[in-house]
Formats: structure tokens, C-alpha cells, sequence
């Protein structure tokens, strides 16, 4: 998937979650393409190292924040401080998120409460503490949700909740902000080889699973796309405009059966990821 790295050239792009996985992916490619970078995670020590990936300690075109998606008070005043630094972002990528694996009648509501502050409302204060400065640059504003964003999946009704929220609110504030020249962007990734699983909190484990290691391993066997190439796929539909991006077979594949079976989609994915595991 390739795309021109004179598009990004000088452009400020923000990325959330860029201590590891898809985020640093953007960083690294971003900062190859002569961006200037706002990075931020809560992981300062995942972010220094992709600060050095992406340009190196004496690069003046990259500014780290340790900076937490459901500090709404941190998030209002980080805004500004990048502007004063780089001038108004061109893009800002909201890729920060948390996964956490369990039945909604095992999981706690304070645990549920938290999946969708960091997922939901971190995307949506990113956003409204950025969108003056979208409009005055016409920037590009996207959101990272999931195939999880299309359909439910036992265990997850947290995550799921969240990204089904993100893509609605994406694809809506998409309607209202083309005008004005803004365009949003929904990213459905599928099975990425990132640590979201690993770093996940487990309220209770899935039938037929006795430990975090058979969590992994049941992920690790449904990963079809590297960051790297997750974060080409995004750069190249930024390039087109394209409202939706899919990242991933699985992604396309699960996309296309809930449309033609939205309430029968269930039984036919699962025979399909069988298929994939074995």
C-alpha cells in the first residue's frame, strides 16, 4: 500500500497511543516523511523509544507528552501547547485505546466505565480540543475503532460498546465538518500484531481458555497484519480522503458478511476464524 511521503511533508500530525503498535507505526512512517510529530501515550518509556525511531533525540520536529485519554483537563490544555509549538495540526490521529476481556455480567461497571472513557471520550476530547485548529488548516481527523465497531463478540461488550460508539460519532461529526473542509476518518483494523491483547485486563477468561497464555495464543492466531503495514494502509486512505478505512483480509471479510447478514452474521464468522486458526 503505498502512498506519497510528500503528502505529509511538513504537516503537523498528532498521534495518541504512539508508545507502541499502530501509533508508533504512524510516528515512524511520519517521521521518515519529514513530519513534525505530537506524540503522546501514558507509557513514557515506549514513547521515548519511538520519538528516537521516528527521528532521534535531537530532532526538533518531535514533541512527547505523557498524556492520558480520560484527563479531560490535561487533553483542553495540550491542544494549545502544540500549536504554539508547531503551529495548527493538519492531522490528528486518536489511536490510544484499551482492551479488556470478560462477560458484562463478570465485569464490574467501574471497569466498563473506564474501556469507554479512554476509547469513546478520549477520541471525542481529542477532537473538540483540536477541531479549531482542523478548521483553520482543512486537516484530517482520524479515529481508530475496530471490526469490533461492526459487530458484538462475546467477552467484549465494553470494547465493542466503544468502538461501535466511535465509529457513529466519527461518520456523524464526518457529515457536519465537510463543509468547513474537514475530513474524518473512521480505521477498522482487524487482527494487528500489536500488544493491545497482552496489555489487556481480564475479568474473566473465555470458555475452553485457562490462562492469559491461551488469550494470546487464540489473538496471535487471528493476526493477519503487521503495525507497520496497518499504518501504510491508514496513511494511503488519508491520501484519498476515504471516509473508511479497513485494515486487513479479516477486516474486509467480517465487514462485508455483517452487511449481508446483520442479524445472522454470527455463526458464519465463527466458522470462518475456525478456519483461519486451523
Amino acid at each position: 500500500m503505498s502512498y506519497s511521503d510528500a503528502t505529509f511533508a511538513g504537516q503537523t500530525c498528532v498521534i495518541t497511543g504512539a508508545a507502541s503498535g499502530i501509533g508508533r507505526a504512524l510516528a515512524v512512517r511520519l517521521g521518515k516523511a519529514g513530519a513534525m510529530l505530537a506524540l503522546s501515550d501514558v507509557n513514557e518509556e515506549g514513547l521515548a523509544e519511538t520519538a528516537a525511531l521516528a527521528g532521534g533525540k535531537a530532532s526538533n520536529k518531535i514533541l512527547t507528552d505523557r498524556l492520558d485519554m480520560a484527563d479531560a483537563a490535561a487533553i483542553k490544555a495540550y491542544a494549545p501547547k502544540v500549536k504554539e509549538a508547531f503551529g495548527s495540526a493538519q492531522h490528528v490521529m486518536n489511536v490510544a485505546g484499551l482492551a479488556r476481556v470478560g462477560s458484562f455480567e463478570e465485569t464490574d461497571i467501574e471497569a466498563m466505565e473506564k474501556v469507554v472513557d479512554v476509547n469513546f471520550w478520549g477520541v471525542v476530547r481529542m477532537s473538540k480540543a483540536f477541531l479549531p485548529q482542523l478548521i483553520e488548516s482543512k486537516g484530517h481527523l482520524t479515529n481508530i475503532s475496530s471490526v469490533f465497531g461492526f459487530i458484538g463478540y462475546p467477552g467484549n461488550a465494553h470494547y465493542c460498546a466503544s468502538k461501535f460508539a466511535v465509529r457513529g460519532f466519527s461518520e456523524t461529526i464526518g457529515m457536519e465538518l465537510k463543509e468547513k473542509g474537514v475530513q474524518v476518518h473512521s480505521v477498522h483494523p482487524g487482527g494487528i500484531d500489536t500488544n493491545i491483547v497482552r496489555n489487556a485486563e481480564i475479568d474473566a477468561l473465555p470458555d475452553g481458555m485457562e490462562s492469559r497464555a491461551d488469550l494470546e495464543k487464540r489473538f496471535e492466531s487471528n493476526v493477519r497484519t503487521s503495525a507497520d503495514e496497518a499504518a501504510a494502509v491508514i496513511l494511503k486512505g488519508l491520501e484519498r480522503n476515504n471516509p473508511r478505512i479497513l485494515i486487513g483480509p479479516d477486516a474486509h471479510v467480517i465487514s462485508a458478511t455483517q452487511r449481508l447478514l446483520p442479524r445472522r452474521y454470527a455463526p458464519v464468522l465463527g466458522w470462518i476464524m475456525d478456519k483461519w486458526q486451523n
